[in-house]
């Protein structure tokens, strides 16, 4: 597998990256910029994330008409802050046609599940096409006279988290134009593990494109790599897809991130808790929304109060117009003194105590929804008829030890 297919024999100065035994040459161009650790809250080692490495992904886009995928995440990081990879892009003479905005809008501020609208940004004047309304793929018409799609925003690693749709998404109707790909890579803060059940094709949705686990314990470009080369593209297409991979990362790096990634993970706890609040989200109970310790809490009115000494009122906020029992006393568990440090599965101890302290059990799974976020129906079912934690992630297991065989081949780091 070639990472730059469009760079050969052209640009030999760039570090090919040999993903079939998980290990990356570590590459000598020095970058234009370089990433502040102290300010990221890094350790060890000095990470430069994809978007950093100018020098090498800038001969790819000189001369050609590009369209970008981005969000508030896309940023060039430097010594006192960062600057917005469109905005530097432009200084640079590159030639940008349009923005698409995932989820959440190009600024990152539209509610979770609310259409994000085209327009132009205020700041650049760029068209913004939304990949998240009516139209979640980019149309023939929207990539006319397109020479590349640049892909650039910041995953947390949990299937139902929507980037990795659009990327998925993105990839598809580029391969169908003829259009190349350039992913610039970026951590995943939940990197670290793979855990949690695998979706089932028949319930392939938006919140979970392809088979994968619950958390899948890969960087955004390593994903992109094996839903090209296993062929899960519809139709079987494979993109003309370039992969800028980033120096000095491991899957074991602790990566704070410096921009919340969505409006509903404001920091590292709720993106290490994520996965399993997450599931949340499928239920009539509230994770936080709508507080400002989202996906660091959960409760609802109809949780047994004399079991929980816990309780909160959501109200309208940033992120969440109209969170889950808006004005309503929830009564549950507050998890930010929990340390997470050690955190390498999907804990369903949340899920199933406030099932079990449910007395009208028929209010609390929203059963449709719950099954697109576990991307099966066993699990619902699991957690009503009383299996505990541990018998439930034992049936996990087969799927794990499948999926961690394919994605062995496509990782670009240790």
């Amino acid at each position: 597998m070639m990472l730059f297919p469009c760079l050969k024999n052209t640009f030999l100065l760039l570090v090919l990256v040999i993903s079939s035994c998980g290990k990356t040459k570590k590459t000598t161009i020095n970058t234009e910029e370089s990433l502040n650790i102290k300010a990221l809250k890094a350790i060890d080692t000095p990470l430069v994330i994809a978007a950093n490495k100018t020098a090498t992904y800038l001969p790819l886009l000189k001369g050609k008409k590009i369209a970008i995928v981005a969000n508030q995440t896309s940023v060039i990081f430097n010594t006192t802050g960062y600057t917005h990879i469109v905005d530097s892009l432009a200084t640079l003479n590159v030639s940008i046609a349009k923005v698409f905005a995932p989820e959440h809008g190009f600024r990152g501020v539209v509610d979770a599940g609310e259409h994000v609208k085209d327009g132009l940004d205020k700041k650049t004047g760029l068209p913004l096409v939304s990949l998240y309304g009516k139209n979640r793929k980019p149309s023939k018409e929207q990539l006319k006279d397109i020479d590349l799609v640049l892909f650039d925003i910041q995953d947390v690693g949990v299937r139902f988290y929507t980037y990795i749709a659009t990327l998925q998404l993105v990839m598809e109707a580029c391969a169908e134009q003829n259009i190349p790909v350039l992913v610039l890579d970026r951590p995943n803060p939940n990197a670290h593990y793979v855990d949690g059940p695998t979706m089932e094709s028949e319930h392939t949705s938006f919140l979970g494109m392809t088979q994968i686990p619950l958390v899948y314990g890969m960087t955004i470009g390593e994903y992109a790599q094996m839903i090209n080369e296993e062929g899960w593209l519809a139709d079987g297409v494979k993109a003309n897809l370039t992969v800028v991979p980033m120096d000095h990362y491991n899957h074991e790096y602790f990566y704070s991130l410096p921009i919340r990634p969505s409006p509903n993970l404001p920091n590292d706890l709720s993106i290490k808790l994520y996965p399993s609040l997450g599931l949340f989200e499928g239920t009539d109970v509230n994770a936080g929304r709508g507080t400002e310790f989202q996906f660091q809490r959960y409760g609802a009115p109809f949780l047994d109060q004399s079991h929980y000494s816990f309780s909160y009122t959501p109200i309208a906020n940033f992120g969440a117009k109209y969170p889950k029992h808006k004005d309503e006393v929830c009564y549950g568990t507050d998890l930010t003194k929990i340390n997470t440090s050690k955190l390498k599965s999907v804990d369903l101890q949340w899920i199933i105590d406030a099932y079990t302290h449910t007395k009208d059990k028929s209010v609390f799974f929203l059963t449709s929804g719950f099954t697109k976020h576990a991307g099966t129906e066993k699990l619902q079912k699991q957690i009503e008829v009383g299996m505990n934690a541990a018998e439930i992630r034992e049936t996990w297991q087969t799927d794990i030890v499948n999926f961690k065989k394919i994605r062995a081949k496509h990782l670009l780091y240790q």
